[in-house]
């Protein structure tokens, strides 16, 4: 019987274990051109706190009592579809389950990329993505610009400093720990800011860019977003892609620099990577240039197992997770 994991209750702040439930899916059979597909990864991404919401959002909230939805990459071992074939690796949506039956049109095969297939859920799949082009693009970000990045440690951060450095830019990213701001270091930040120390990240960020930064990519909000609005240089560019600091609290954030936009003209846009989708090829060939030229480096934070589905997902709010988080089916 395959399972699935479920909304029981829509959370108030932080999720708990009782607010999650494993249901048992129908194994109906297939109808004309749909596959069945054996997951073995699921994603785990911090978007996925707003759908347990019931607000009007970008995507529809989860439903209660029904399968999540989320990324995840798989085996096909059934199909009705002459374009995908039993055996194929795919991409798609149905993640929080372990097994899934779904149109063919909704699957994606992996891309031709000598990685293992999981890395299309992280560096080379949505958060990836979500890096590339809220650098390049949404921000601008070009050579001889001093960007900064928060949540740095995590799969779009640290995809984020890579890009960067490789298109040569000066990078302080931010972490949390001596452990994670080794590992971003390692990915070659110029400097590295330990937002759980005892300096306040605005005061670290002078230290780290005292001539200010033409770019933030921001990942957190609260404390980290004012801290980029202090040190924002002329026509500075920010790229907006998640804001986890308020995510739980629901509390608005206080921006003491926020006045600092107008007479800096500082850009700040919010973006969605489903703006990008129709560029993935573009996204591909580049990324896959820096892999051939090992200027890629990546790393996971595995769970074992669907029951380990809600731990994985809890411990993205307490620092739980280097890279990106995944679970193994």
């Amino acid at each position: 019987m395959a399972r699935a994991w479920s909304l029981k209750a829509r959370p108030q702040g932080m999720p708990k274990h009782t607010d999650f439930a494993m249901i048992d899916l129908n194994q109906s059979t297939l109808g004309a051109g749909e596959v069945r597909i054996a997951n073995r990864w699921l994603s785990v991404d911090p978007y996925m706190r707003g759908r347990m919401n019931d607000v009007k959002s970008y995507v529809p909230p989860f439903a209660l009592g029904e399968a999540m939805q989320g990324g995840a990459v798989g085996e096909v071992v059934e199909s009705d579809d002459d374009g995908v074939k039993v055996g194929d690796m795919v991409l798609h949506m149905a993640g929080w389950r372990d097994e899934a039956v779904v149109p063919a049109a909704q699957v994606q095969k992996l891309p031709a990329l000598d990685v293992p297939p999981q890395a299309f859920l992280g560096q080379l799949g949505m958060p990836g993505m979500t890096g590339y082009f809220g650098l390049l693009q949404v921000a601008e970000a070009k050579a001889g610009d001093t960007v900064f990045v928060s949540a740095a440690a995590g799969a779009v951060g640290s995809t984020v400093v890579q890009v960067a450095k490789a298109k040569g830019m000066t990078v302080i990213g931010s972490a949390g720990g001596a452990e994670k701001c080794a590992w971003v270091k390692s990915l070659g930040a110029d400097a590295v800011i330990d937002y759980k120390s005892d300096v306040p990240v605005v005061k670290a960020l002078g230290e780290a860019a005292p001539k200010g930064i033409d770019v933030y990519f921001d990942n957190v909000g609260g404390e980290h977003l004012d801290a980029a609005l202090a040190h924002a240089r002329m026509h500075a560019r920010f790229a907006v892609c998640g804001m986890i600091d308020v995510y739980n609290s629901g509390a608005a954030t206080q921006l003491k620099y926020l006045a600092r936009l107008i007479g800096n003209r500082v850009q700040i846009r919010g973006f969605i990577v489903s703006d990008y989708m129709n560029r993935a090829e573009e996204f591909y060939k580049d990324m896959g240039g820096m892999l051939a030229a090992g200027t890629l480096k990546r790393q996971e934070t595995v769970h074992e197992g669907l029951e380990t589905m809600p731990d994985a997902f809890l411990g993205l709010f307490s620092g739980g997770n280097t890279g990106k988080m995944l679970v193994k089916v």
